[in-house]
């Protein structure tokens, strides 16, 4: 068990928003990179670390929605990105180094959920490929400019959806088993968290640490866009009128409520001197047994916390050798 993982006693909860966490922080002079940054769980972190002083890079794949979502906020700036696209990464990170700026905070927000099975011209599945290869690439070739910082966070959105899966090493893309899209976001998300543990462990003496965030289920976003209306309603997450219905206290969360735990993460000086652990209700989460999960009958009725297997560091270390040599010239 990691003496790490375990609650620190925050002061805030399910309840907090990202106005309360981030009140009275002053983010003036740094420099702040959100994935995603313009809808969303995304959106709302990019405001309000901008509000706060911070210079706020939204790299997007569609300039022309995130110019729109983002006006009339000032300090951001935007660039092209597309996840699936390692060129694309490449040409982001170079645009960024050569700024010649450190890099205060990462937040790797951006993702998709459950889509029906799609690879990318890799051959890769694109859940994992999307949520946690892009942001492995883009964090690896942002090092200079987080180690440049000399006080960075690294913030990688995970999800309670670990709990699905852990990363399954033998067949990571599905092409020796039946695909089902939550059994594959669940791999990415635990990879995620398997990431942020192998990352922090590197980072420490380069004052780089690294949190996973669970931000709570949230109906009002993007991710939502592989689910239909239907299907939340039968999940319980939307009302026959077709609105979210919204408990924190079940994980039901509002969008400034899902924020919370990524500005928390960024932005609390309790977490000082800590890293490579899964928060959520911005807070340390507590690790669960492995049994966790049984009789639980459905995602809603899964437990608060991290399952062991997201933060074994075997695991995180063979999946930062498995990411590098997917990521290597010539793979296929």
């Amino acid at each position: 068990m990691s003496t790490a993982q375990q609650p620190i006693g925050s002061g805030f909860g399910a309840a907090s928003t990202a106005a309360n966490v981030i009140e009275g922080h002053d983010l003036q002079g740094r420099l702040a990179i959100v994935t995603g940054g313009y809808s969303g769980i995304g959106l709302e972190t990019t405001r309000h670390l901008a509000e706060a002083g911070a210079t706020v890079i939204v790299p997007a794949r569609d300039i022309g929605k995130a110019a729109q979502a983002l006006q009339g906020i000032t300090g951001v700036e935007q660039a092209a990105l597309d996840l699936l696209d390692p060129g694309s990464i490449s040409a982001f990170a170079d645009h960024v180094l050569a700024k010649g700026r450190p890099i205060d905070l990462l937040i790797n927000n951006a993702g998709i959920m459950a889509t029906p099975l799609i690879r990318d011209q890799r051959g890769l599945e694109a859940q994992f490929a999307t949520n946690h290869l892009g942001h492995f690439q883009l964090t690896t070739a942002l090092w200079p400019a987080l180690m440049k910082s000399g006080n960075s966070r690294v913030v990688t959105l995970s999800s309670r959806g670990h709990f699905f899966s852990p990363m399954v090493f033998e067949d990571p893309h599905f092409k020796h088993r039946a695909y089902e899209p939550y059994l594959a976001y669940g791999q990415s998300k635990t990879a995620n968290i398997l990431f942020t543990v192998a990352l922090d462990t590197r980072g420490i003496a380069e004052g780089v640490r690294a949190f996973a965030v669970h931000p709570g289920t949230v109906v009002g976003t993007d991710l939502k866009r592989s689910i239909d209306e239907q299907g939340l309603k039968a999940a319980g997450l939307m009302d026959e009128h077709g609105q979210p219905v919204l408990d924190p206290a079940k994980n039901r969360k509002t969008i400034s409520q899902g924020a919370a735990t990524t500005v928390w993460c960024a932005t609390n000086l309790m977490l000082d001197g800590r890293g490579g652990v899964y928060c959520e209700n911005c807070d340390v989460a507590a690790q669960v047994p492995n049994d966790a999960v049984e009789g639980t009958q459905g995602a809603l009725n899964l437990p608060t916390g991290v399952m062991p297997y997201a933060i074994g560091v075997e695991s995180a270390e063979r999946l930062w050798r498995l990411s590098e040599a997917l990521l290597a010239p010539g793979h296929a």
